[in-house]
């Protein structure tokens, strides 16, 4: 089997963080998560997983897997959610790494649309190759030209995994409200914590992961910051990103219950959903 080789410290070794905590979590905790292909491509990765799994399967780090996984399971969620009213709609997903999830959630008539930078998606066309109805297309999401390739003709959702986090908030605000304007039926779906878990992120899990060329700049207080952004907005909402679709905090040890409950008080780890409206609907 060819290998697919995976530079160490550099953005790129960021597509094996959440690929690999799933995969772990799976492991761990088959009766709350199931993932072959999270398998299936770890092992087609020319990358040194022995010290990802050292520090993965300590008390910490196997958090760190539930939380990747949880994060896997609230965007499917949504994703599939939006597909019931929307069955022919696109599912577009903005910095896409290694991600599968419209695989997944394919009823046979959405398209899907990956998103991400020129090597991710060079990586990511050999391993899963052409695929029916599904499109992956090199770019950096602040060049906002990618959104000319949507067909959000029959609705669009798009979602980010653990992705905004990567840019600044005046760049994230651009890009929504960009979105906002483009797609006025669509919907937006991510994770977010607040300032303080930016912080920890880029002194816990970058440092750990030997990750020095990457800086975490986005973080949200709330939904309300996110409200004043644009008045255009049709709704946004926001649940717990680790117990506001499935709560798991019964199925962990009590190390793993109070980092759920830091999570939830106190670095406000959320999802959060926009509804747009744009100018072609106002009220």
């Amino acid at each position: 089997m060819k290998k697919y080789h995976i530079e160490k410290n550099t953005v790129q070794e960021t597509l094996i963080i959440p690929l690999y905590g799933r995969k772990v979590c799976a492991d761990h905790y088959p009766e709350l998560f199931t993932d072959k292909e999270a398998e299936r491509i770890c092992e087609m990765l020319d990358y040194d997983f022995a010290s990802k799994k050292k520090i993965m399967e300590s008390p910490a780090g196997l958090f760190g897997a539930l939380e990747v996984a949880q994060r896997h399971y609230d965007l499917l969620w949504e994703v599939r959610e939006y597909l019931k009213a929307h069955p022919e709609a696109a599912v577009v997903n903005l910095g896409c790494g290694l991600d599968d999830s419209f695989s997944k959630a394919d009823n046979g008539l959405c398209r899907g649309y990956n998103i991400d930078l020129e090597d991710v998606i060079r990586i990511r066309n050999e391993l899963f190759g052409s695929r029916e109805r599904e499109m992956n297309i090199a770019s950096d999401l602040n060049d906002h030209r990618w959104m000319d390739k949507i067909d959000a003709s029959k609705g669009a959702i798009f979602f980010a995994a653990g992705v905004l986090y990567y840019l600044r908030k005046e760049d994230v605000i651009k890009l929504v409200n960009t979105m906002n304007e483009r797609f006025p039926s669509g919907v937006l779906v991510f994770d977010s914590c607040n300032e303080l878990g930016a912080k920890m992120m880029r002194k816990t899990w970058l440092k750990e992961a030997g990750i020095d060329d990457v800086s975490a700049y986005f973080s949200l207080k709330d939904k309300a910051e996110v409200e004043s952004w644009n008045d255009h907005f049709k709704s946004v909402s926001e649940r717990s990103y680790m117990r506001g679709y499935r709560d798991i905090y019964h199925d962990v040890s009590l190390f793993h219950k109070l980092m759920l409950l830091l999570c939830d008080k106190v670095v406000r780890m959320k999802i959060v959903k926009i509804e747009f409206r744009g100018d072609r609907d106002e009220i």
